[in-house]
């Protein structure tokens, strides 16, 4: 058993004994209840590849001054959140392979310390990665329906205080979350910043949607061939549909987990969901991984910049 756990304070509720969990685990099925055997390898390889992925965006939109403008700021910023995820996971898994093999032997307060600032790091990287995907939609939302008002809307000024106030709130809300973990106070509010969210989004998406679908309408009602524009429509209403889907599969079991932690700690059930945890985590770091290619790669300007960094065409 490894010396230290990803999320340790939210794997399993704490006010429930080892006894009754276990107890209650082999009333709940036997082998599924058991959990997946994950291997850290696979924990590695998703974090590298997400971690570049995130790199290169971040490179090209610093490198190119045609994305400099607040669209493409928020998308930096959730690169650099998702970055913040995989190097988490990373540092995380390397101080567990160096304690377990014995290359690295440290005091147990110690690292317990640093069992507490990597899942700080986790937790800031989290809430963040979840602002940001609420700042994308606002942001695209603004886009569509005030077009000719977007920029003096979403000013370059109201951009850094927007980033600015995400990172501060989201370096003190992991701040608090580490520090009184064991309430379920917290941990509700923390479920209710993700229905926030959730719910922010699929009101935002769904009238995106629904005006892409009134373009499409329009312009079959007018008895054209298909063009350009109907293709448009329905490429961004598929978009937007895939965006909804991809969000709630990788962070809904997580803030499910979260739920059954406050409401049914020691229920059969509840305990045979919580041997999942590490699938959970797989999910979110997924999504660290498919985000640049919703946000970010569609962009035909920034994957120009990209062929440019990884040809080092600076």
């Amino acid at each position: 058993m490894s010396t230290l756990a990803p999320l340790r304070l939210l794997r399993e509720p704490s006010n429930a004994s080892e006894g009754n969990q276990s107890n209650a685990t082999v009333g709940a099925g036997g082998g599924w209840c058991q959990g997946l055997d994950i291997p850290n390898e696979l924990f590695l390889v998703l974090g590298l590849v997400s971690l570049v992925e995130n790199l290169l965006v971040v490179a090209a939109i610093l490198k190119n001054r045609n994305l400099h403008s607040p669209t493409y700021y928020f998308i930096c910023c959730l690169a650099v959140s998702d970055m913040l995820v995989s190097i988490s996971n990373l540092a995380e898994m390397l101080f567990m392979l160096l304690l377990e093999h014995g290359v690295l032997v440290m005091r147990p307060s110690i690292v317990r310390h640093m069992d507490s600032v990597i899942d700080m790091l986790i937790c800031s990287s989290v809430v963040s990665s979840l602002s940001f995907l609420g700042v994308i939609a606002v942001d695209r939302y603004i886009t569509i329906f005030y077009a000719l008002r977007y920029h003096s809307i979403m000013t370059l000024q109201r951009a850094v205080v927007t980033m600015a106030s995400v990172w501060l709130a989201s370096t003190v809300s992991s701040t608090v979350l580490i520090t009184y973990y064991r309430s379920n106070t917290i941990l509700l509010c923390l479920i209710g910043f993700f229905l926030f969210m959730l719910v922010l989004m699929l009101v935002l998406y769904i009238h995106m949607f629904a005006l892409a679908r009134h373009h499409l309408h329009s312009i079959s009602s007018q008895q054209k061939p298909p063009t350009a524009h109907r293709g448009g429509s329905l490429k961004g209403a598929v978009t937007l549909t895939i965006l909804l889907g991809v969000f709630f599969i990788c962070w809904g079991p997580f803030f499910f987990h979260l739920i059954l932690i406050v409401t049914c700690p020691t229920n059969p059930f509840c305990t045979c969901f919580f041997s999942y945890f590490n699938l959970f985590l797989i999910l979110i770091i997924c999504n660290s991984v498919i985000d640049p290619l919703i946000y970010a790669f569609r962009s035909q300007e920034l994957r120009r910049t990209l062929r440019e960094v990884v040809t080092c065409s600076w």
